[in-house]
């Protein structure tokens, strides 16, 4: 007697673009800390979620799979020649499938249409693969914050991109 095992396609398309970006409304909230909470070891409080739903002047995005599952966010300004990514994540099981470098390009695009010439992040020092894809969209480093994050106590490298590239 043979036993058949079921399969089950794949959450993500290899493209990794199988996803809608949209604007994060107050029902994103419990998600989008859900993966804050699992991405971060010192996690954004609650209330800067919430602060950021309610601002007119944050960019504050979710990316969300067919089936309406919230799998990433990213909150970012950009204003006065000047823009920031504040936050970016994608929730774990949705990582290495390009949603990350979707929302970054979506970001840029909107920076440089509100008239940011450059657009600055900072990242962990030892957070090799987000470096990675900041650095294929074109941002390099340009200093350091020591000591910057807590829980681990870790520098931050200081990236920038110019709207020229």
């Amino acid at each position: 007697m043979s036993r058949r095992v079921a399969r089950t396609a794949p959450r993500f398309a290899p493209e990794g673009l199988d996803v809608t970006v949209r604007p994060a409304v107050a029902g994103d909230l419990a998600a989008v800390i859900a993966i804050e909470c699992d991405a971060f070891s010192d996690p954004w409080p609650a209330s800067a979620f919430t602060e950021a739903i309610e601002s007119d002047h944050l960019h504050f995005v979710v990316a969300t799979t067919r089936t309406g599952a919230l799998v990433a966010y990213l909150i970012g300004w950009f204003a006065g020649g000047d823009g920031e990514i504040a936050n970016i994540a994608v929730a774990a099981d949705a990582r290495g499938h390009g949603i990350g470098g979707r929302l970054l390009d979506e970001a840029l695009a909107i920076a440089w249409e509100r008239g940011s010439a450059t657009v600055h992040l900072e990242v962990r020092a030892s957070n090799a693969a987000a470096q990675a894809l900041y650095a294929s969209r074109g941002f390099t480093p340009v200093g350091r914050r020591q000591g910057y994050y807590r829980e681990p106590l870790e520098d931050a490298i200081v990236l920038r991109r110019t709207r020229d590239g």
